[in-house]
């Protein structure tokens, strides 16, 4: 007997931590995402490689997640799969206007970004764990 993996949930759940674990060590050494980006910035290899890394993994989102629209977990993972596509677009070729962007808004919202990753990262895994029996 087969067992059909839900991967709205899977994915919800996996984003969720890394997302809430990526905020978690942001909170616990503040300055650390800008350090990452200053590094992503000065280096052409790091920039591919991040924008490569962030399209596969949304693509993988993006197509795991079926398009049901009575479904809204695996809508909302579809949509953060396009997004993630999208932004991994900008990064491989706009990545000096991108890292800039980041790098101001790090500056004085750090600790708001963080929070608000954890945050999000605690509702994808909500989401996602409610769905498993």
């Amino acid at each position: 007997m087969t067992h059909p993996i839900d991967a709205p949930a899977w994915s919800a759940l996996l984003l969720g931590l890394a997302a809430l674990f990526a905020g978690i060590g942001a909170l616990r050494k503040p300055g650390i995402w800008r350090t990452m980006l200053e590094e992503i910035e000065g280096s052409p290899t790091l920039q591919f490689l991040c924008g490569l890394l962030e399209l596969l993994i949304g693509t993988l989102v993006y197509l795991a997640n079926p398009r049901a629209p009575a479904d809204v977990l695996a809508c909302v993972m579809k949509g953060l799969g396009g997004l993630m596509m999208i932004e991994a677009i900008a990064i491989l070729g706009f990545v000096d206007i991108y890292t800039q962007f980041w790098l101001r808004s790090l500056t004085h919202m750090h600790r708001g970004w963080a929070m608000s990753t954890v945050a999000f990262g605690l509702a994808l895994n909500m989401a996602g764990a409610m769905r498993f029996n």
